[in-house]
């Protein structure tokens, strides 16, 4: 199982019940032009080939599926990448950003808002189509990256409706096709035929199982968005209505219970695409990334409720945002109060951020149902303890499973097997009672009323 994050790359082995035997990271790096940010393939492909040999010595691999981070388009001839993929973070000069917004698609047909950078993947291609038309005019398939990984390791190119589905522009969830924008820019001829998450699209490649040692006969599955992943896990056996905390270097909240037509397309609410290719109403703000910029280099500082207590008394915010995108994009982010004097309050305020920023983006889903913390911050007590008292209405509970879109993405393996039987897949979850903070209330209203800049 290979996980491509933003942040970390984590290749996984897990067994048929998805429990993990062994695994390995790499720091995620991008690599700065010529010809501009991309994501460094090439790196990856080297580093998954050495691991995967190892690998294969300890395990009998029979499965690989990849799941990956949204919004990384590469564009394929039959010999490899035309164009490096360009890391989504990467800013179109202003000239194209103006030109592409007259074109995007309407809110109501892609359920995605226009975003910054290439956080919609149609705003890239259009951006790769004028800068450099030349090599996009050499182009035989538009892969979304998971797709790329498994066509590299040597399955047949493919679509897939979670990554198509994933804020790209390129997907109409309602009427289930391709955008208008797709279709206006001509684009459709790029994209192979659109296969199942789980569905089979070959074996590793002969160079391939040579240089690792794979049997010639493992399986390369299509792959999934990152997310979606997370959110597969809790699609088998679950009837009460929930969402999904989905937490990493994003943080995604899932609610299938909300209405497309009440999503607010001005504060980073939209649409995902789940599994199955039925639309999910989604909010969603970079908290790992602004967990980072907030705790500085003190991110593993042990921080608990004297620390959240301390900031509270001496009234200190963190206001938002610290990262592009989330529910309040036109705000800066900034410290309001004293600053935080230590390693441990540092910590302490990034964890109340990210848990009240969390809150709202329930609230703009209006959740009502369990809530379910899934990834990353699901270790973090204090961050679900935190959670839970911003949500006294509702049973906030986490998953203690370190790779969540790992072990989701691993479940595509015997996908048509557990929906069959779907109980036996059901995940035992941790149940988080509330810290009790005295004025945590009244901090988080104000907290909100200063986020919205309706305070006085």
């Amino acid at each position: 199982m290979l996980d491509i994050g933003k942040t970390n790359v984590v290749l996984c082995v897990f067994d048929v019940d998805t429990c993990l035997l062994e695994q390995v990271s790499i720091r995620n790096e991008s690599r700065p032009g010529p010809p501009y940010t991309h994501l460094d393939a090439e790196a990856l492909w080297s580093w998954l080939l050495e691991q995967l040999s190892g690998l294969s010595e300890r395990w009998a691999i029979d499965t690989i599926v990849a799941t990956t981070h949204g919004c990384a388009p590469a564009l394929i001839d039959d010999d490899g990448l035309v164009l490096p993929i360009p890391d989504y973070e990467v800013e179109l000069p202003p000239d194209i950003a103006q030109a592409y917004s007259s074109i995007s698609p309407r809110y109501e047909e892609t359920f995605a808002p226009l975003l910054p950078a290439g956080q919609n993947m149609g705003r890239h291609l259009f951006w790769l189509e004028q800068a450099f038309p030349e090599s996009f005019g050499r182009a035989r398939h538009l892969l979304g990256y998971p797709q790329y990984w498994a066509w590299r390791l040597g399955g047949e190119p493919s679509s897939e409706l979670t990554y198509l589905g994933a804020h790209s522009h390129l997907w109409a969830p309602v009427s289930n096709g391709f955008s208008s924008l797709v279709e206006r820019q001509g684009w459709r001829r790029l994209f192979p035929p659109i296969r199942p998450a789980w569905a089979e699209v070959g074996h590793v490649a002969d160079e391939v199982a040579r240089q690792t040692g794979l049997a010639a006969d493992c399986r390369i599955l299509c792959g999934i968005h990152d997310s979606n992943a997370a959110y597969l896990r809790y699609l088998l056996g679950r009837e009460r209505a929930f969402s999904l905390v989905s937490s990493g270097t994003w943080i995604v909240v899932f609610d299938a219970a909300q209405s497309l037509e009440r999503l607010d397309r001005t504060r980073d609410v939209l649409a995902n695409v789940d599994v199955n290719g039925q639309p999910v109403p989604s909010a969603r703000f970079m908290g790992g990334r602004e967990f980072e910029r907030l705790a500085g280099g003190d991110v593993g500082a042990d921080a608990g409720i004297k620390e959240v207590e301390r900031l509270l008394a001496r009234s200190t915010l963190a206001l938002p945002s610290f990262a592009p995108g989330g529910p309040f994009p036109s705000r800066a982010g900034h410290l309001d109060g004293p600053a935080p004097r230590s390693a441990a309050e540092r910590a302490a305020l990034a964890t109340l951020y990210v848990a009240l920023m969390t809150d709202v983006a329930l609230e703009l889903l209006a959740s009502r149902g369990d809530v379910i913390v899934d990834g990353g911050f699901a270790g973090s007590e204090l961050y679900c303890g935190l959670l839970a008292a911003l949500r006294p209405g509702q049973s906030v509970s986490r998953n203690l499973s370190k790779e969540g879109t790992a072990s989701g993405a691993s479940l595509l393996a015997g996908w048509t097997r557990r929906r069959a039987d779907p109980s036996a897949s059901l995940i035992a979850l941790d149940t988080v009672p509330g810290v009790e903070i005295e004025g945590l209330r009244s901090y988080a209203e104000d907290w909100r009323l200063r986020a919205e800049g309706r305070a006085g």
